[in-house]
């Protein structure tokens, strides 16, 4: 058994999301969104290429010293399934690890709004779910899957770097490819799943502007795709896209996004008030003849206010989704004020808690 195993047991059995192994200081847990110490000795670059290369095939730890980073999935039976990642900096080889849960959760497991659930109805087109590093994106789309796959008799195939969530054969067949193992590239992999009789794609990763593309292209084609960006809201995810092709061909590609979105979900994750765990924000964009008209119109800056008054489709913006979590106790208005587009909304329910 690798060595590894031991503290990725100690990592599960502390109900920590996150592991960090950094030369000069000993294993660190992320707990609820904070980081805390281990009390092991503190690693050095020999003791973690040690630990590290025992989990790795050895053309995955080629792979790691030629490009000086790899993503990989680690299985320890009986206990979870890891998303890894390694890298050199300053200080030597370091990873990250993150459990992946074995139980796939509903969106109602979640905390997920309504305006998400509307998402499992559409069939055609672009559904894009975004957030910074560690905001669950992965986790929203697989409860998506998971519900397709429950429900509808389709193809789904998977595009992912690593690939986390492993999905059994319910109602649907789903096809799961991992970069690197069954794809050289997501652009690669795109490119020919087309040709595979696909009902729905997930693109673990809009990386590129050649990814960007084909996934638009296949949306065009009346496939259901589902792509991740990071970015922190609707607007910016659409300006995102469309600043990612030459300014020549943005027109054509407005009135294509404009054709082909169906709803943007960004989200993110705050340490709940009793600090206990965490809970979901999610500002929710649903498609309307009234947004597609503004991306083919290049007037983005008003698409907020289309989600601001579209509380009765489904949608609401991230000021509002923290605003409902504050007034239902779950989270702290002062959370609240630190992950919010609109500060000043916050200032008073804060009062100076604010400043601690």
């Amino acid at each position: 058994m690798p060595k590894i195993d031991a503290l990725l047991t100690e990592m599960v059995n502390s109900g920590a999301s996150d592991l960090h192994m950094v030369p000069g200081l000993p294993p660190m847990l992320r707990m609820r969104g904070d980081l805390t110490r281990t009390k092991h000795s503190p690693m050095t670059h020999k003791s973690n290429e040690e630990l590290f290369f025992e989990m790795m095939a050895p053309e995955q730890q080629k792979r790691l010293q030629t490009t000086l980073e790899l993503d990989m999935a680690y299985d320890v039976e009986g206990l979870a399934r890891f998303r890894c990642n390694y890298f050199y900096q300053v200080r030597g080889l370091s990873a990250v690890f993150r459990q992946i849960p074995t139980q796939i959760k509903s969106l109602d497991d979640l905390g997920m709004p309504d305006g998400v659930k509307s998402v499992l109805q559409v069939r055609r087109g672009l559904v894009l779910v975004t957030g910074p590093t560690g905001s669950g994106k992965s986790t929203t789309l697989a409860a998506i899957i998971d519900h397709i796959n429950e429900t509808r008799e389709q193809h789904v195939i998977t595009i992912e770097d690593p690939l986390e969530f492993v999905h059994v054969n319910k109602k649907s067949l789903v096809t799961q490819r991992e970069i690197g193992t069954h794809a050289r590239s997501f652009a690669d992999a795109l490119r020919v799943a087309s040709r595979e009789d696909p009902d729905i794609i997930l693109v673990g990763e809009m990386r590129d502007l050649e990814t960007i593309s084909l996934a638009l292209t296949c949306a065009e084609l009346g496939i259901l795709v589902f792509g991740t960006l990071h970015t922190n809201s609707a607007v910016k995810t659409i300006d995102r896209i469309i600043n990612a092709f030459p300014a020549i061909q943005q027109n054509q590609v407005r009135s294509m996004l404009s054709e082909s979105i169906k709803a943007v979900l960004s989200q993110q994750l705050l340490k709940t008030a009793d600090g206990a765990g965490r809970c979901v924000a999610v500002e929710i964009l649903l498609s309307s003849p009234g947004v597609a008209n503004l991306i083919r119109e290049a007037k983005l800056a008003q698409i907020a206010s289309v989600i601001q008054t579209g509380t009765t489709e489904g949608m609401q913006t991230m000021d509002q989704a923290l605003q409902k979590l504050v007034d239902e106790g779950r989270i702290t208005a002062q959370a609240a004020y630190w992950k919010a587009i609109d500060k000043n909304l916050f200032v008073d329910q804060c009062g100076d808690s604010v400043f601690e």
